[in-house]
């Protein structure tokens, strides 16, 4: 596939790496000091130009793209490109990212003339409204309609006893309807089967019903307990995308924002929300207001730096669950070192939600785990695939594994016997690397 990215800033250099070995990119940004690093890494093509120019893309050979990507950090850029490229390449997907509800809402009614509308926001929103949803993850994602989810956790010397120490197949709490799809410890990742150890300082990711992703929390990470009091540091655009999604699913949420008019217009369009005019760094505050007594806390500030020493302050008043954005990957390192439990990355999501678009047409969701070292692939396996007809324990591994298929309409988490149909929808881990070949077989 021929592809365009327009900008190569955090959210195009995610997408570069995760598209570049399968895919002709062709990357255009105003900036050399970010196309230098891409071309020294990948094998892309990389043109200093706008483009937001009708000229430049024409210039660039934007009429032979298959799929072209407006992601920078500029939304009327993103929609002109969009724009122009419609008319140089109009057999191309056109996919921008903006951070302009207005601009969702035209989409959305057919106004908007471009193929997707991709907002940061929103998909911010929804990676911390899932982790919230299985407190004791690293990472959450779901599938087919809510059907499926995948979780990953982390291992820890408090997980059940029944559950460390012992091969899966002797363990007995399994929780039914779900798989373990990975294991990784450090640098290595092995698919599990029947004699795999857990241990103390592993990280899981499963698949498997809402249910049993709940189940999974509790046997991790004991005592978890859903959550029903979330406190949102910051009410910008982030913040109150997530202050609003955790509303409609009937989590109570107070939200600190320091500026006083801001804090005013916050409080009107949520009026289920507490709202409060405040920097939230006043330990007098947090402890006046009982911020400590929350069962989760959210730091959706604009600065890595305050977000960090915001959730180092809450939880020293007694916070445990503390989520935090990150907008330099470099801080997440810090932030896990100084015991924040989830980090989540706006670009990278954004990233994650645009690369589906480059994957096989069958393929209807991605999601990336470990900085997209692997990935959960949603396709729809075709009649001529050598593994259609054949038993779930006859499949070959491959470095890959089907944790759920959804037949029509419904989940349905295959045992050994099970039999793979033409037209099955599969969930299925595999490392990115082999993200095209998977995609092949199936």
């Amino acid at each position: 596939m021929k592809i365009f990215v327009i900008g190569a800033g955090q959210v195009g250099s995610t997408i570069v790496e995760a598209l570049h070995g399968e895919h002709n990119l062709t990357v255009l940004d105003l900036d050399p000091g970010r196309l230098t690093p891409l071309a020294y890494r990948y094998d892309v093509a990389t043109i200093e130009a706008n483009g937001a120019s009708r000229r430049a893309l024409a210039d660039a050979g934007v009429r032979d793209a298959d799929l072209v990507i407006a992601c920078t950090s500029r939304d009327e850029a993103n929609l002109v490109a969009a724009t122009f490229a419609r008319i140089e390449a109009p057999r191309a997907t056109t996919v921008i990212r903006t951070s302009n509800i207005e601009y969702i809402e035209l989409w959305r009614e057919g106004r908007l003339d471009v193929d997707f509308v991709v907002s940061s926001e929103v998909e911010t929103a929804h990676a911390i409204t899932r982790v919230i949803g299985v407190p004791a993850a690293l990472q959450t994602d779901v599938f087919a309609n809510g059907q499926v989810q995948m979780v990953e956790y982390e291992v820890t010397d408090l997980s059940s006893p029944d559950v460390l120490g012992k091969p899966l197949r002797k363990s007995g709490v399994i929780p039914r309807d779900s798989r373990v799809v990975s294991k990784i410890r450090g640098d290595a990742m092995t698919i599990p089967n029947g004699d795999t150890v857990i241990n103390a300082g592993d990280r899981l990711v499963v698949v498997g019903s809402p249910e049993a992703a709940q189940a999974w929390g509790e046997l991790l990470s004991p005592g978890e307990g859903a959550v029903e009091d979330v406190v949102v540091f910051g009410g910008g655009q982030v913040g109150v995308a997530i202050a609003r999604q955790l509303l409609e699913q009937r989590i109570g949420v107070r939200l600190i924002e320091p500026d006083r008019e801001r804090a005013r217009r916050i409080a009107e369009d949520l009026p289920d929300a507490r709202v409060y005019q405040a920097t939230g760094l006043d330990p007098d505050f947090l402890e006046r207001e009982r911020i400590g007594q929350a069962q989760a806390a959210v730091f959706a500030m604009r600065e890595d730096s305050k977000n960090h020493y915001a959730a180092t302050l809450a939880r020293v008043h007694g916070v445990d669950f503390t989520i935090a954005i990150v907008h330099d990957p470099i801080a997440r390192e810090v932030y896990a070192y100084s015991g924040v439990d989830v980090t989540v990355n706006p670009r990278q999501v954004t990233a994650e939600e645009i690369v589906r678009f480059a994957h096989d047409p069958r393929t209807q969701q991605v999601a990336m785990i470990e900085n997209d070292r692997f990935e959960v692939l949603d396709i729809t396996t075709s009649p001529s695939s050598e593994y259609v007809g054949l038993k779930f324990r006859d499949m070959p591994i491959r470095g890959a594994v089907i944790g759920a298929i959804v037949r029509d309409g419904k989940a349905v988490f295959p045992h050994s016997d099970d039999v793979l149909q033409a037209g099955d929808r599969v969930i299925v881990f595999t490392e990115s690397s082999r993200v095209a070949a998977v995609e092949r077989v199936l």
